[in-house]
C-alpha cells in the first residue's frame, strides 16, 4: 500500500526536477537551450562545410573549415560576371575573373551584404560567437506548439555594425527547431521583421529553412510581442524569403 509518506515525497520530487530545469534554464539565459537548438540544426557539421544556394538571383557559396571562413557571392550584370568574397583576410572583388578595386566604404558595405545572408543561412548557427549575449524569457504557445523564447543582444566589440539589433528566438521544445524568430534593426531607419520557418528540410546533415517575412503595424514594436501579434493576425506579410537549389558538400 502506498503511504501518505511516500505522496508526499513523489510530489516532492516532482516540484524538485521542474524548480531544478526551470532555475538551470533562467540561470543559464538558455544557452543550454541554445546549444541543443544549434545541434539540432547540424552542430558541428557547420564547422566543415561547403554550402551553396541561390537567393535573389545570386549565387552563394559559404565555406567553413574550422574556423577558417570563405563566403562567395556571384551575380551578372550588362557588365559581365561579379565575384565577391569575404574570408578571414577581409574583401576582394572580381569582375570577369579579374580583381578590382573598391574603396573602404563600399566594401564595408559589400561584406555586411554577404556576411548578412550567410548569417541567415545559417542559424542558428554564429548564436554562440563570444559578442552575442542570450536572455531566457520563458516560454510561449504558437499554433499549438510550445517554445522556447530566447532574446539575443550583442557586444559592441566584436558584435559588427548591426550591433544594436535585437532578436529573439522561438525554439520548439520538442525537438528545438528555430520555428520562428523576430528583430528588431537600427539601420537604414529601423524596423522590425518576425519570419515564420517553411519548407524546413535537412540537406546533407544541415537543417535549413526559408521563411515567410512579416513586418508589425509599427516599426517600433518590440520584438518580444511580435509571436502574439503574429497569433492574431496583426502582421502584414512582406516577401517569402527562400533558398534554392542547396546543395551541402564536406571538406576532406
Amino acid at each position: 500500500m502506498i503511504s501518505y509518506a511516500m505522496i508526499r515525497l513523489g510530489f516532492f520530487l516532482f516540484f524538485s526536477v521542474v524548480l531544478f530545469f526551470g532555475c538551470s534554464i533562467s540561470d543559464d539565459n538558455g544557452q543550454s537551450i541554445i546549444d541543443k537548438a544549434i545541434q539540432a540544426h547540424g552542430g558541428s557539421l557547420y564547422e566543415n562545410s561547403i554550402i551553396e544556394f541561390d537567393f535573389r538571383n545570386r549565387h552563394y557559396v559559404v565555406e567553413r573549415d574550422h574556423g577558417i571562413f570563405s563566403y562567395h557571392r556571384i551575380f551578372h550584370d550588362s557588365a559581365g560576371t561579379y565575384h565577391d568574397i569575404l574570408n578571414n583576410d577581409g574583401f576582394q572583388r572580381f569582375l570577369n575573373d579579374r580583381e578590382i578595386e573598391v574603396d573602404a566604404e563600399w566594401a564595408r558595405r559589400y561584406s555586411n551584404s554577404v556576411n548578412s545572408v550567410a548569417y541567415f543561412a545559417l542559424l542558428p548557427f554564429g548564436l554562440n560567437d563570444p559578442a552575442v549575449n542570450k536572455s531566457f524569457l520563458g516560454e510561449e504557445e504558437i499554433n499549438g506548439d510550445n517554445y522556447f523564447k530566447i532574446k539575443v543582444t550583442f557586444d559592441q566589440e566584436g558584435g559588427g555594425e548591426d550591433h544594436e539589433d535585437v532578436f529573439v528566438y522561438w525554439l520548439n521544445k520538442n525537438n528545438y527547431r528555430m520555428d520562428y524568430f523576430g528583430y528588431y534593426y537600427i539601420s537604414d531607419g529601423g524596423g522590425s521583421r518576425f519570419r515564420e520557418a517553411i519548407n524546413q528540410r535537412v540537406v546533407n546533415g544541415l537543417l535549413f529553412s526559408d521563411y515567410h517575412n512579416y513586418k508589425g503595424p509599427d516599426d517600433l514594436i518590440a520584438v518580444e510581442e511580435m509571436a502574439e501579434l503574429y497569433k492574431n493576425g496583426k502582421l502584414e506579410k512582406l516577401s517569402d524569403i527562400n533558398l534554392e537549389n542547396l546543395e551541402v558538400k564536406r571538406f576532406d
